[in-house]
């Protein structure tokens, strides 16, 4: 199922087909029925599941669009489903959010003429009168050329569970939404900057099977200072290709898998976060060495082994410290420094720990650095839109 929007300054939201026809979710009881029966989910039921996730996701990356208020699609019913009261205030507040969201962007120079979303359900359990539903959406938004060096488009797919509760009318209720991802939440999920502070990478606790241990460490580990982000910012501009580094293929291995995986290596999404294994892959691609003899001391490695992760190979604040400590990296005084190739991490909540791993793919001629990542899976997202959306987090920057 696929929406197709357009600004309203360009063009009026497409409407959501709302014609599906859902089949009764039980059929009729006995009046010496003790119970009512389970409901029952056919593949119409399913798709209307699907349609009503998109119904509510088209809404809120609406609300993202240039200017103008879309109609709320969801707030129709969408062929025997449809959003419960308390649902539906939730997302009025959510659209309100978000088109705050797309004011603190236009502060920051950016905006977006249209977008374009897609919706496949993977899962469906029904328990009791409950269905839990994953679904994946997909989210391509298209930058408009205010300073005209601007990327084409920007886009995510990011992983939500709905769950839908069964009505004595043979209908369903859409009672509940949550994103299920790690790290930054994409820019149409309008949850507040201070309660998005989850981990974004696996950590030396969750690595995987066969890694040695970490040996007690014998020297300071050097840590990365915080990086500002304010503009201007001192040019920092370096050769990506040609020296010991090739960053024009780092950026190119990773905007190639940031949405379908590499199959050589393993993902780490359900051990806290894939985003540093992904990041050390594209490292890897434009020339890093691996380093895999265990020393006496800490975080010393770095390397990818069928039986094996180094800590610093997945886990966030590892890479920091080991790539510091090695001197692999080199810190930058602003995130607007960053170049292709170079890397941004994030602590959402302040807390001294690093949440997020992610590199810079594309930089605009007027010094605007584009990042993408896993954990929702982005593709060329602005420093400045993850800084509106996380104004009190601490960011770090290294020069790779």
């Amino acid at each position: 199922m696929k929406t197709r929007m357009l600004s309203p300054r360009y063009a009026t939201l497409a409407a959501v087909t709302l014609s599906t026809t859902l089949l009764p979710v039980a059929t009729a009881h006995a009046a010496d029925e003790p119970a009512p029966q389970a409901p029952r989910v056919t593949s119409a039921t399913t798709d209307t599941f699907g349609r009503m996730a998109d119904a509510v996701l088209t809404d809120r990356t609406a609300a993202l669009l240039d200017e103008g208020q879309a109609p709320r699609t969801a707030l129709k019913a969408t062929g025997g489903a449809r959003l419960s009261a308390a649902v539906s205030r939730t997302e009025g507040t959510a659209l309100t959010a978000l088109r705050d969201t797309r004011s603190r962007l236009a502060a920051f120079g950016e905006a977006y003429t249209d977008a374009d979303t897609d919706v496949t359900v993977d899962s469906t359990q029904v328990r009791g009168q409950q269905a839990t539903v994953r679904v994946t959406e997909t989210t391509t938004l298209t930058y408009a050329k205010l300073r005209g060096d601007e990327p084409a488009t920007t886009g995510f797919r990011a992983h939500h569970e709905l769950t839908f509760t069964a009505q004595p009318d043979g209908t369903w209720q859409l009672s509940g939404l949550r994103t299920t991802d790690n790290g930054p939440r994409p820019i149409n999920d309008p949850a507040a900057a201070t309660s998005a502070g989850r981990p974004g990478a696996a950590s030396s606790a969750s690595r995987a099977p066969g890694a040695p241990a970490a040996p007690v460490s014998t020297f300071a580990i050097i840590d990365a200072p915080k990086a500002a982000t304010t503009l201007p910012a001192p040019a920092k501009p370096k050769k990506l290709t040609g020296g010991t580094y090739d960053y024009a293929a780092m950026a190119t291995y990773t905007e190639k898998y940031w949405k379908d995986y590499n199959p050589a290596y393993r993902k780490y999404n359900s051990l806290g976060g894939d985003c540093t294994n992904y990041l050390s892959q594209g490292l890897l691609a434009g020339g890093w060495k691996q380093i895999s003899t265990v020393t006496p001391e800490e975080y010393d490695t770095w390397y990818y082994a069928s039986n094996g992760t180094a800590d610093a190979w997945i886990g966030v604040n590892e890479w920091s410290w080991f790539t510091q400590t090695a001197k692999r990296t080199t810190p930058l005084a602003n995130v607007y420094q960053m170049d292709v190739g170079d890397v941004m991490q994030i602590d959402f909540n302040k807390d001294g720990s690093k949440d997020h791993s992610m590199m810079t793919t594309y930089r605009s001629s007027s010094g605007v650095p584009y990042l993408t990542y896993h954990d929702a899976d982005t593709y060329r997202r602005s420093v400045a839109s993850i800084i509106a959306q996380y104004p009190t987090s601490v960011y770090f920057a290294y020069r790779t």
